[in-house]
């Protein structure tokens, strides 16, 4: 059978890091948790739960992800955040691959996210693709400010995986609006970077499409209230983004006029 590590990376999280570990033990051969000198009891429940813990300084989530990969004894990983866990059907998924030798170079699963409660079956949140078990010899973490992702090789096989990755998304819609603050300045930032710019008919018309994406054609109205409450905090997210990349662009702009 081949052998499987599991890491997640921690900064404060007490109140989820106990449930995440207890999902995949029956499917890790080691879980190495990395944190980032968490001032709670996350250390603490790690090692009650019989984990390996390793502590760094957070330097963006990519690159502490790939420092945590480095730390592993087995060349399969699977990558897991605290806030989330395994439905019964994903670890079934998984034991049976495990039992055939991993013939895949990565395995993608869907994630299903709870919104307040509520778990969300539809919209833009479902099925929510995550590449999250990979051979570390194939791929890593890119260090993107926002929504890091994994990097395969050039002819990486892959392989999607039955059932869901299980994710508490969200308690209020307070944390949700503030987290579209956050994500929004580095998203834009990001594009920024990119060289991307942004159009006024963007900053208008944008939002309003990734309402209508996510809760029209993505049937997000079958969730109910909750369903129009992402769809509303998508589009806003949308606006966000657009208006501070036009802000960004703005700033620079002074700059060069000053220096000319």
């Amino acid at each position: 059978m081949q052998t499987l590590s599991v890491v997640v990376i921690t900064y404060n999280e007490e109140r989820n890091i106990g449930r995440c570990i207890d999902s995949v033990k029956d499917i890790a051969d080691e879980i190495i948790v990395l944190d980032s000198f968490s001032t709670d009891a996350t250390p603490e429940i790690v090692q009650q739960k019989g984990c390996v813990l390793h502590q760094r300084i957070f330097r963006g989530y990519g690159a502490q992800k790939n420092a945590a990969a480095a730390l592993v004894s087995n060349d399969y990983i699977f990558f897991i955040d605290a806030d989330e866990f395994l439905s019964d059907g994903l670890k079934e998924s998984i034991h049976t691959q495990k039992k055939f030798g991993f013939a895949f170079d990565g395995y993608t699963m869907n994630r299903l996210n709870n919104y307040c409660g509520q778990w969300i079956r539809h919209g833009s949140w479902y099925p929510d693709k995550k590449l999250r078990i990979i051979n570390r010899k194939k791929g890593e973490w890119n260090n993107a400010l926002v929504h890091e992702s994994i990097v395969m090789e050039n002819g990486a096989t892959l392989f999607h995986l039955k059932g869901d990755l299980l994710h508490y998304a969200y308690d209020s819609v307070e944390e949700h609006i503030t987290k579209n603050n956050s994500y929004s300045e580095l998203s834009a930032q990001l594009l920024f970077k990119k060289g991307k710019r942004s159009k006024k008919f963007k900053i208008i018309l944008n939002p309003f499409w990734a309402f209508v994406h996510s809760y029209i054609f993505r049937l997000g109205f079958l969730d109910g209230f909750n369903g129009f409450i992402i769809a509303i905090n998508l589009s806003h997210l949308t606006f966000l983004k657009y208006i501070k990349l036009h802000q960004l662009e703005q700033e620079s702009k002074k700059v060069k006029d000053v220096k000319r």
